[in-house]
């Protein structure tokens, strides 16, 4: 693997994945497709989320309040994000929740329109995330605290590549479509990366048992998750990856929060 191909694939990531500009050299020749690059997505996860974890220790290092602290870390992060994940849970949970069939939950996900399922999905969503940071805060030193942010960030991307590759496409158009399907080799390299680096984020600070357990509920949550998709739709969208990035996530917070 050539460093500055793997570069290159990072920085198409965090285009594809937040709104932070990146060098347009790196889209010299781009057709828009992302099943190669989908490798750097945990990577790309931590740089994304690096902003969010400094200010949460800031913020912790002023002895801000740990929930006030967390929620102002996840509304960094939704922001930079330009909350991509959290609209695909809300229009997952409104066709899923809403949808008499297959067709019927595809076309309430295509409507932008938020409805009860997906406005309760992002109250909960947000919910647990902050208030799992914050008992986390209230466990550990406020740099190792700070760091599971990019660490569940880097263990969520890995969890919605494994989601991408494991379904076919369900639609012809849309996002998830015109971006291609990770391949065997990319996925794999985004799952033992995406672990590598959590581990080097979360063992030193919080120790083996929480990373184990962080891991194993992500690994449990996108597995279940996948299932009840490939049962519902047969098939992958774009709301559904942004919505298997944010059950894992919230899996790994808990567990996290949990085993500390």
């Amino acid at each position: 693997m050539k460093i500055s191909n793997y570069a290159t694939d990072v920085a198409r990531a965090v285009a594809f994945l937040s709104r932070i500009p990146m060098p347009q050299s790196a889209f010299a020749g781009f057709d828009g497709k992302l099943a190669h690059a989908a490798r750097a997505f945990p990577l790309a996860g931590i740089i994304i989320s690096l902003l969010p974890a400094v200010v949460f220790l800031v913020m912790l290092s002023l002895r801000a309040d740990q929930l006030m602290s967390a929620l102002a870390a996840l509304a960094v992060q939704a922001a930079l994000t330009g909350a991509l994940h959290e609209d695909g849970l809300a229009d997952c949970a409104d066709g899923l929740g809403g949808g008499r069939d297959r067709d019927h939950s595809l076309a309430i996900m295509k409507d932008s329109r938020i409805g009860t399922y997906g406005a309760i999905a992002l109250i909960l969503s947000f919910a647990l995330r902050a208030a799992a940071l914050a008992a986390i805060a209230r466990e550990a030193q406020p740099l190792a605290a700070a760091l599971a942010i990019p660490a569940v960030a880097c263990i969520s991307r890995s969890a919605l590549v494994w989601h991408w590759h494991r379904l076919p496409s369900a639609k012809s158009d849309g996002i998830a479509a015109a971006a291609g399907q990770p391949g065997e080799g990319a996925m794999q390299a985004a799952l033992v990366s995406g672990c590598l680096m959590a581990a080097l984020l979360l063992w030193p600070g919080l120790g083996l048992f929480p990373l184990v357990c962080g891991l194993l509920a992500a690994g449990m949550a996108v597995i279940a998750f996948t299932r009840f998709i490939r049962r519902k739709l047969a098939g992958h969208t774009g709301d559904t990856l942004g919505a298997a990035e944010q059950i894992s996530g919230i899996a790994v917070f808990c567990a996290l929060a949990m085993a500390l």
